[in-house]
């Protein structure tokens, strides 16, 4: 009985910080890039969309695309000469709204690495994996049972989202 109530201890407090996550809408997206002038950020409600809580480790992952990856679609090897950027999304919520809400204020809530082509338009996402500098951060909000550590497309729908974004910002450090 002492082991089955200490295992079910553990299992509870390993468990816990997850649980207790307000579970909240991406409101801000920053790109950082030595290729930027500055960070962008992206406040516009259509980053609502790029919810952290789509793809593997959610119950409503059908095995294609969430949150901005094409899961099916991994690449063999990490690209070389691209683009590359840092993503960091931020959750928040509306404390009128949600009783586990305690602020307004947008919380870092996942980090991942963008390499893009502008020339062929494609591009792949890399989550941080095991003794990555972000794995903790984002295993502390969602698990995903292995796809940590490993390159993979990006979805249609976040390259067509953020490609104009990329370029009017490029366009703008290279006028400086």
């Amino acid at each position: 009985m002492k082991l089955f109530v200490s295992v079910l201890f553990l299992v509870f407090v390993t468990t816990m910080p997850t649980l207790l996550l307000a579970k909240g809408d991406t409101v801000k997206i920053t790109i950082e890039s030595a290729a930027l002038g500055a960070p962008i950020e992206i406040t516009d409600p259509a980053v609502r969309q790029f919810n952290i809580w789509s793809g593997p480790g959610t119950s409503t992952f059908d095995g294609r695309e969430g949150f901005i990856i094409d899961w099916s679609n991994r690449a063999n090897a990490a690209p070389v000469g691209l683009h590359h950027y840092k993503l960091s999304f931020y959750e928040g919520c509306n404390p009128k709204e949600s009783r586990t809400c305690h602020s307004a204020a947008p919380s870092l809530a996942y980090v991942v690495f963008y390499d893009y082509d502008p020339s062929a338009g494609d591009g792949f996402v890399y989550l941080p994996g095991r003794g990555g500098e972000f794995a903790q951060l984002n295993t502390s909000h969602i698990y995903r049972g292995g796809y940590e550590g490993h390159w993979f497309r990006a979805a249609k729908a976040w390259n067509d989202f953020v490609r104009p974004i990329i370029a009017r910002a490029t366009e703008y450090t290279a006028a400086r």
